[in-house]
């Protein structure tokens, strides 16, 4: 078949575009940005779920498209990226497109485990929204509801085996917060079924499947097993009171690129499961255990512990060149530091402009290890910096070197640890 598939550059996207391709379809991806493409079987175009809301934009991309798939989806609201467009408004739009052309044979419409009439958060009540407008059209229709899905490259799968490998973990109240994991291979290879006509009918043209793993475990225990997984010992777990939970989640909304806040803290307290009869029915076999997710833990285990590790070596490094500008602005008395700057040999006139500029460049130095998105070149320019300071101090200022507090020889660690967050950063 030839295949629509929106959100084709998201996680479950691109695993699906390989299993579709594998099955003989031809895919059709909707992408923001469409790349430059070699494979023949697969082409790219321009789609914009924040602004395509309107039916006749899909109605002209649906010419020879027999299947339509939508895996969009956002989990926080970010700018013109909201659940009521990408979730309800635009899905919608595609949907009635769907039920208007003469092509399309069947729609597979990514939802969520929760997204019902009973739902509390806007991320749920969206996409039960846009279910509920597809199960009134004269359409055949699958409405995927997966649990968690685990997948090595996933955004949340290395978030879960992060929390998994620190010291201990906090447990947000005394709800059961069951969850039944998936695993990616085993979710696409029931989508895939789904379009082989696996699903026996019903009866009715739309029908609702949950996608999950074999057992529900309560979040800690899932934490627990990508744990043992990895190799590692016992995980420790903090419980907190209910109403510290909550306002410790309330806080984390706050904070851009938080785990939890308190929609997620509800959603995780509501559950997250399902009977699996359906998931083995159309993958052929049972959904793989949380205990196999892993496949390298030696590799995954290094990964999820950089990934906590790393961020307070950063802020560490920052926190050096913002407290030394602060103390170069004035903490430190001026005479002084004039008097280390001309034994350097710079000249009266420029020690001003030497003592104030280098302060002002630890401080931009510092705000730029926080702030910014890409830092590979600033590691390599503070490498330089520090670099060139050791090398003028330890020539013109030779009694540092033997300093019993060695402040020319804790350059060394420094310059190591900026060198492996330079290596480690990504492009």
């Amino acid at each position: 078949m030839r295949v629509l598939l929106t959100g084709a550059s998201g996680f479950i996207g691109q695993h699906l575009v390989q299993a579709l391709l594998a099955e003989g379809h031809r895919v059709v991806c909707a992408v923001r940005t469409p790349p430059a493409g070699t494979d023949p079987r697969v082409s790219h175009i321009h789609a914009d779920f924040a602004k395509d809301t309107d039916k006749s934009v899909w109605l002209a991309r649906l010419d020879g498209i027999e299947a339509v798939i939508n895996t969009v989806g956002i989990f926080r609201e970010s700018g013109a990226q909201t659940f009521e467009r990408l979730h309800s408004e635009t899905p919608r739009a595609l949907f009635a497109a769907c039920a208007e052309s003469e092509d399309v044979r069947v729609v597979i419409q990514f939802s969520a485990l929760g997204a019902d009439r009973d739902a509390s958060t806007r991320y749920h009540q969206s996409k039960c929204e846009a279910d509920e407008f597809l199960a009134t059209l004269p359409l055949r229709a699958y409405i995927v509801q997966p649990s968690l899905v685990y997948g090595r490259d996933g955004a949340s799968a290395r978030a879960f085996r992060m929390l998994a490998s620190m010291p201990f973990i906090l447990r947000f109240g005394r709800a059961p917060q069951l969850v039944q994991p998936i695993h990616i291979d085993d979710l696409v290879a029931a989508v895939t079924g789904l379009l082989r006509h696996r699903m026996p009918p019903s009866g009715a043209p739309l029908q609702r499947v949950p996608l999950v793993g074999p057992q529900a475990l309560p979040f800690t225990d899932y934490l627990a097993a990508l744990r043992a997984a990895m190799g590692m010992g016992k995980l420790r777990v903090l419980p907190l009171p209910d109403g510290l939970a909550h306002l410790l989640a309330r806080l984390g909304g706050l904070l851009p690129g938080a785990l939890l806040d308190a929609d997620a803290l509800r959603m995780l307290d509501r559950g997250n499961t399902a009977d699996p009869a359906l998931a083995t029915m159309l993958i052929g076999h049972p959904p793989r255990p949380v205990s196999a997710f892993i496949t390298d833990p030696a590799a995954d285990r290094l990964r999820a512990r950089l990934d906590w590790l790393l961020p307070p070596l950063r802020w560490s490094i920052a926190a050096v060149w913002i407290i030394t500008a602060i103390v170069s602005f004035g903490l430190y008395p001026h005479a002084a530091s004039y008097e280390l700057l001309a034994r350097t040999g710079i000249p009266e006139g420029l020690r001003p402009l030497m003592l104030y500029g280098a302060a002002g460049c630890d401080l931009l130095l510092g705000l730029g290890i926080l702030l910014l998105a890409r830092r590979r070149w600033l590691w390599l320019l503070q490498l330089a910096l520090i670099g060139f300071y050791t090398v003028v101090i330890a020539l013109r200022l030779p009694e540092f070197l033997l300093h019993p507090y060695g402040p020319l020889s804790k350059n060394l660690p420094l310059l190591a640890a900026i060198w492996l967050l330079y290596q480690l950063e990504e492009e």
